[in-house]
C-alpha cells in the first residue's frame, strides 16, 4: 500500500522544481511579437507564484505555498507545449 504524501516534502520539492524550471528554459517568439508578449505573461506569472509561494513558506503556510508552486509550473510548462519556450528538459518540462 502506498504512504499518504507528506506536505513539507512536497512543498520542498515543488519549490525545488520551479526554481530549477525557471532557469531551464529560453524566450522562444521573436521581440515585438504578439507571442513574445504571451512568453512574457508566462514568465511573469511563473516567477509571481514562485515570490508568492516563498511568502507562504516564510509564513507557516505550506498548502498555498503548494499551490503557488504547481500554479508556477503549469505556467511554464504550458508555455513549452504552446512553444513560446524553448525548453530540453524532459525531467523539468512535459516536452
Amino acid at each position: 500500500m502506498n504512504k499518504p504524501a507528506v506536505l513539507d516534502e512536497k512543498v520542498k520539492r515543488y519549490e525545488s522544481l520551479l526554481r530549477k524550471a525557471l532557469s531551464a528554459f529560453e524566450v522562444a517568439p521573436q521581440e515585438n511579437s504578439h507571442l513574445k508578449k504571451v512568453s512574457d505573461d508566462f514568465s511573469l506569472m511563473a516567477r509571481s507564484y514562485y515570490e508568492d509561494g516563498l511568502i507562504f513558506m516564510r509564513g507557516g503556510d505550506p498548502v498555498n505555498a503548494l499551490a503557488c508552486f504547481s500554479y508556477g509550473h503549469a505556467w511554464l510548462d504550458a508555455g513549452v507545449r504552446l512553444g513560446v519556450f524553448k525548453a530540453t528538459d524532459g525531467n523539468l518540462f512535459t516536452i
